[in-house]
Order: structure tokens, then sequence, then C-alpha cells
């Protein structure tokens, strides 16, 4: 469980770390069903092509258009990853900061593995998750298992404390619901920016409105994280919207 330094902590900034969450057994297990998975990439796969971000090859067939980014529907590649996603470690952590007994993991956001390869990993830019999501309120928590070193050099994420508690003029996003960075006002944002400095076994919760962005990978070795989506049993997904694509499982 958290401690209430913790609890506040995620109610203020928008995000909390517990270190050393998950054991280096269950992590390896995670490695080995992603290696067996990546080559070659086992459907369903999203490429870095796919996204259009910096950084990313422009299709298919330019160099590194073969590059995963993302192994999607994880909750099904693995009892490893049904076990880690439903464990009492995690839900009852959720569902104190979520204020409720009774929450469900999503199966149609996250719930995928990350892959930063170096050389074509793209950049994220800065954004929130639930600018593409749809529920009835905007009250999700991702929860994200580095299964190796995440840092700057690396691709590792930033977070914007606070910023879950914001509300920003649509003027201030781009056309595909990016930070503009052109603006003073989302300078001073951005340059309150902090580094989610992981390592194996260590998990991040962070709000679906907190900002947050991930650099390329500029070193030798792939990194992978795990990440899974949840959401208050009251807080329903809009029919016939992506989030309602795939039925959620209560946890």
């Amino acid at each position: 469980m958290f401690s209430q330094r913790q609890c506040d902590q995620f109610s203020s900034q928008g995000f909390v770390i517990d270190r050393k969450l998950a054991s280096s057994g269950v992590c390896q297990a995670m490695l080995k069903v992603v290696q067996r998975s990546i080559n070659p990439p086992l459907a369903a796969v999203e490429f870095e092509t796919d996204v259009k971000y910096p950084g990313a090859p422009s299709n298919r067939l330019s160099p590194g258009g073969d590059t995963p980014r993302r192994l999607l529907h994880a909750y099904t590649r693995g009892s490893v990853f049904r076990k880690w996603a439903t464990t009492k470690a995690i839900t009852s952590r959720v569902k104190q900061l979520l204020f409720t007994k009774d929450i469900a993991v999503s199966q149609n956001h996250h719930n995928c593995i990350m892959t930063k390869y170096p050389g074509f990993g793209s950049a994220t830019l800065w954004h929130q998750d639930i600018r593409f999501w749809l529920f009835d309120r905007p009250d999700l928590i991702s929860v994200w298992l580095a299964l190796g070193t995440e840092y700057a050099d690396n691709g590792g994420l930033k977070l914007i404390p606070g910023s879950h508690l914001q509300a920003l003029d649509r003027g201030r996003f781009d056309a595909a619901f990016f930070l503009r960075q052109d603006l003073p006002e989302n300078r001073t944002l951005i340059d309150s920016a902090v580094a989610a400095e992981l390592s194996q076994g260590d998990v991040l919760f962070f709000h679906s409105g907190t900002f947050h962005t991930a650099g390329k990978n500029n070193t030798a070795q792939v990194k992978t994280s795990v990440v899974f989506t949840y959401h208050d049993c009251n807080n329903q997904p809009l029919v016939g919207t992506r989030s309602a694509r795939y039925p959620d499982i209560p946890c």
C-alpha cells in the first residue's frame, strides 16, 4: 500500500514512483516473452513509422521502417502479464489513488510493451494520454513498469508536476494535441518538468492528465517497459469509441 505521503504526492503532482515493486524474477520472465515476441514481431505491433513522431522512419520500406515501437495487447501475451496487471500489489495502490474499491484494467489504452530502440526510436512530444481517451471522467491511472534502467539518454520519461490539475486553452496545443513549444507560457510549464529515472522493477503511477514526454534512445540497448491503464468501474468508456472497443477487465 502507498503511504499517505505518496498519496499526497500523486494528488498534487500527478505521479508517484514505487521502487522495486516488481521482483527480478517477474521482470526476467517478461523479458523472455518480449524476446519471443519481437523476433519476428508477433501481431499486434505498432511500428515507429506508424506514429510519424519526430525521428521516426518515413515508411516501412525506409531505413529503420521495421523498428517496433510497441507490442500491443500485453494482457493476452502471457500469464506473467495477466498476473502482473491484476496483482494486489498494483490494484490495491490504484484503488487508493482513485478512492474506490472497484477498478478495471483497460484493454484499449496502453496494455502494451514499450520497446524503444536505439537509432530509429522516435521522440514523443509533450502530451496528456487523456487527449484521445473518452470516458465519463478524465481520471485514469497508468502503471509503468521498467524492465531495465530508464533515464534521459535512453528515452526515459519526463513529467510536469501538477499538470493534471491545469486546464489549458485549445490554442496551447498543436493539431495533434501536443503542447506547442513556441509559446512562452508553455515553455514555463515545460521548464518545470522532472525526469522519472527508473531501475528494473521500479513502477511509475501517473494520472492520465499529467503531461509527459520521452526523447530518443541514444544508447546501444533497447529500453523495455510494460504499461497498463486502470479506471474506476463507475467511470465508463463512451460507447462506440476506441475506449470501448474491447471489454475492460475488473480486478
